[in-house]
C-alpha cells in the first residue's frame, strides 16, 4: 500500500461522480437489464470507464476488478495478492429512484482483504476514505475532514439498525428481535456500511446477497474507524478467495455491541 494514492483515489472517485451526476440532473438515462436482472445505466459505464482509465494510469502493475469488468477468469484472478476493487455507481436503483444514495467505491485489496478505500456520494456531497495506517475520514460539503473514531462513540439503550431501502429482508426482524430497543435507519448503497464508521448507526446485519465490489470500499471505510465486519459465524469477511465473487451473509457493527446470529 502507498500512501500517497489516497489523494489521487479520491480526485479519480470526484470524477466518476461528476460523470454520474451528469446522468442525475437529466432525470433519465438509458438502462440495461443484466443477466443477473439488476440494472445497469449509462451512468454505470461512463464511471467504470474513467476510475479504470484513472488506475490504469496510476498503478499500472496493479489489476483491476470492476462490476463492469469484462473476461476476467479465476484462474487469472486468483493469482493476484494485491488488485483494485471497484463498484463504479453502488446503487444503481437508488439512482434511478433519484434518492440519492448512491456511492462510487474504490477498495485496494492486499492479501484478501481491503487495506485502502475512497466512498464518494456525489449527490450528498460527501466523501469517506480511509487507510490502515492513515484511519478513517469524512469530508462533507467542502468542509475540512472529520477523523471517524468509533471509540469515542459510546452505545446508547436503542439499537441503531441500518438497512437496504432496495433489498428489505425479510429475517431482518427476527434478528433484530434480541435488541431491546430498535431504531431503523433505512439507507441505500454503501452508505449502510459508511453510517457505522460514522456512528450514525450500531449495526447493519446483511441476510441477503451482495458482491464483493459492493462492500470491499465500504468495508474499509467501517473497519478503518473501528468497526467489526464478519460472516454470521464470527470469522472474517475475505475477498477474492474462491471463483464466486458472491458474499456470504455478514453484520457490520460498533465494537461495543454485543450480537448473536439468531
Amino acid at each position: 500500500m502507498n500512501e500517497a494514492w489516497l489523494a489521487p483515489l479520491k480526485h479519480i472517485a470526484h470524477q466518476a461522480g461528476e460523470a454520474i451526476m451528469e446522468f442525475y440532473r437529466q432525470g433519465e438515462t438509458q438502462t440495461w437489464t443484466k443477466k443477473d436482472d439488476s440494472p445497469i445505466t449509462e451512468a454505470d459505464l461512463a464511471a467504470h470507464h474513467i476510475i479504470v482509465d484513472a488506475l490504469a494510469e496510476l498503478t499500472p502493475d496493479i489489476p483491476v476488478l470492476s462490476e463492469e469488468s469484462d473476461g476476467i477468469t479465476w484462474e487469472e484472478r486468483s493469482q493476484w495478492q494485491t488488485y483494485w476493487l471497484v463498484d463504479p455507481l453502488d446503487g444503481t436503483k437508488e439512482f434511478i429512484k433519484q434518492n440519492g444514495e448512491f456511492t462510487v467505491n474504490i477498495a485496494l485489496i492486499e492479501n484478501n482483504k481491503p487495506t485502502m478505500a475512497v466512498v464518494y456520494a456525489p449527490a450528498l456531497n460527501s466523501m469517506y476514505y480511509a487507510s490502515e495506517t492513515q484511519g478513517c475520514y469524512l469530508e462533507q460539503d467542502n468542509e475540512a475532514p472529520v477523523l471517524l473514531d468509533l471509540t469515542s462513540c459510546k452505545l446508547t439503550e436503542t439499537t441503531r439498525v441500518v438497512g437496504s431501502r432496495s433489498h428489505a429482508s425479510p429475517d431482518m426482524n427476527k434478528f433484530t428481535g434480541q435488541f431491546n430497543q430498535v431504531e431503523l435507519v433505512p439507507t441505500g448503497s454503501s452508505l449502510k456500511l459508511c453510517l457505522i464508521a460514522q456512528g450514525v448507526a450500531d449495526i447493519y446485519p446483511r441476510l441477503g446477497p451482495t458482491m464483493e465490489w459492493d462492500t470491499g470500499a465500504g468495508h474499509c471505510i467501517a473497519t478503518c474507524a473501528g468497526a467489526l465486519v464478519s460472516k454470521l459465524d464470527g470469522s472474517a469477511l475475505r475477498y477474492n478467495e474462491s471463483d464466486s465473487l458472491l458474499n456470504p451473509f455478514f453484520v457490520v457493527y460498533h465494537p461495543q455491541l454485543k450480537w448473536s446470529n439468531v
